[in-house]
């Protein structure tokens, strides 16, 4: 099991705007296709920057959830574009992180 910490960065004074989006429309999108969502962050330190996190049990259940979500008609044509026109894309950063043998989250 592994999570990966996404973080965005929204265009100048975008970010409550994108935060509304992710919470009315690309988290609810992603959960109903089996997309495991554990949280959302606005960054205290960054005016526009964005954290959110999800889960995956391995890379063959992250691999079929990417298809199922971004090969989407809905992503493609609709929340997709939104997305894009949101966010500064060269800006976010992905990491994928796996919980220490100790970690609450494991």
């Amino acid at each position: 099991m592994y999570y990966e910490i996404r973080r965005y960065q929204a265009r100048p004074g975008r970010r409550d705007e994108w935060v509304r989006y992710m919470e009315d429309v690309v988290i609810p999108f992603q959960a109903s296709l089996g997309m495991d969502v554990t949280a959302s962050f606005t960054d205290d330190q960054d005016e526009d920057g964005y954290v959110w996190i999800r889960r995956f049990e391995d890379v063959a259940q992250s691999e079929a959830l990417y298809a199922a979500v971004y090969r989407h008609d809905r992503w493609k044509n609709e929340i997709g574009p939104v997305v894009h026109g949101l966010l500064i894309a060269e800006n976010s950063v992905v990491t994928r992180v796996t919980p220490t043998p100790a970690s609450p989250l494991r």
